[in-house]
């Protein structure tokens, strides 16, 4: 499991409600571990919720008696096994904020990872591609109406995880998130980084593009003496980007260590974070910018938004630094 980040996450869920929805079988299978989770966000301030639909007989009355003694704190919600399950949740009165659905599996891609975030454009651009993702052979169904559920105002996040353990703790609590999160209304934030925990912030999103090999080594003691030259970039209140700003000469800037979390990658989280540093920079008298990158999801970006790799004379030393890096070049006037 990621490391966890509880004062900076909780922030964002302490005195709001958490609804949990779970299906029998998986329910049966993942009985401990889900009960470990929720009593975990009760113990951390955060009110729940949990759905379920086992039959109210008898074999099942151990269960039944087993979640009201564990989840003394939590609202139990039993629907009946003959209602469809994922309606009757996502139109509770209490399914307002964060509805997290736990599956058998995660959301894939095409090319079988996993999807982080997407938006209900994002599911309607392609209706088919989510239909037997989940062992669910009605989850097409379900995706249609999560979207109608989050279009309509109804719920701000829904979240599709794969039951395990620790799988809700890391969905909430980490950078990376165990699942998929859908939603339509993320707030982006974009400004300079002013205290320890947006350092702290920073060093963990670098790790992971140092991990890589697409990043120079920068630990916390760097970004914690060039604070004032490193930027981020929020969402819901959360760093998920960083940029640096590297003052090559009067004119000219480099943007280092541009890093987004892989959570919000095809967000256009990228554009955003440029885009904002450049008109940050632009506002400060710089006209002039350069990036050196071997990274080639962020050289893909830059030419998008109208970088040209080249390598130029008058910044021959700044090239000879990273000599097997490639170099772009943008000119706004």
């Amino acid at each position: 499991m990621g490391q966890l980040y509880l004062n900076e996450y909780a922030k964002n869920l302490v005195g709001k409600r958490v609804c949990i929805a779970c299906r029998e079988g998986i329910l049966r299978d993942n009985f401990r571990e889900i009960i470990a989770d929720i009593k975990f966000l009760t113990k951390n301030g955060v009110e729940t919720t949990l759905f379920h639909n086992l039959p109210n007989r008898f074999a099942n009355q151990k269960l039944l008696n087993t979640l009201k003694q564990k989840l003394s704190a939590t609202t139990i919600t039993r629907i009946a096994p003959d209602e469809n399950f994922y309606l009757a949740v996502l139109t509770n009165p209490e399914a307002t904020f964060k509805v997290i659905l736990l599956e058998r599996r995660f959301l894939i891609d095409n090319n079988g990872h996993k999807i982080n975030t997407l938006t209900t454009s994002g599911i309607r651009e392609s209706p088919d591609e989510f239909a037997s993702l989940i062992a669910n052979t009605n989850f097409k169904d379900t995706m249609n109406l999560i979207c109608e559920t989050i279009e309509a105002g109804q719920c701000e996040r829904i979240h599709i995880l794969p039951a395990g353990k620790n799988s809700i703790k890391q969905e909430l609590f980490t950078v990376e998130g165990s699942g998929t999160m859908i939603a339509n209304n993320f707030t982006e934030i974009f400004r300079r980084v002013e205290s320890d925990e947006d350092v702290a912030a920073v060093n963990r999103i670098l790790a992971m593009y140092k991990r890589a090999g697409f990043l120079k080594p920068r630990n916390k003691d760097y970004v914690f003496e060039h604070r004032d030259h490193f930027y981020v970039t929020e969402i819901d209140s959360i760093i998920v980007g960083c940029v640096e700003q590297k003052i090559i000469d009067h004119r000219t800037i480099e943007l280092g260590a541009l890093a987004i979390s892989t959570r919000f990658r095809n967000q256009r989280i990228g554009v955003f974070t440029i885009t904002a540093f450049l008109e940050t920079m632009v506002s400060l008298g710089y006209s002039r910018f350069i990036s050196l990158t071997l990274n080639p999801r962020l050289q893909a970006l830059l030419t998008r938004l109208g970088f040209v790799a080249e390598s130029r004379e008058e910044y021959s030393e700044r090239q000879n630094q990273s000599p097997k890096v490639q170099m772009f070049f943008k000119l706004l006037q």
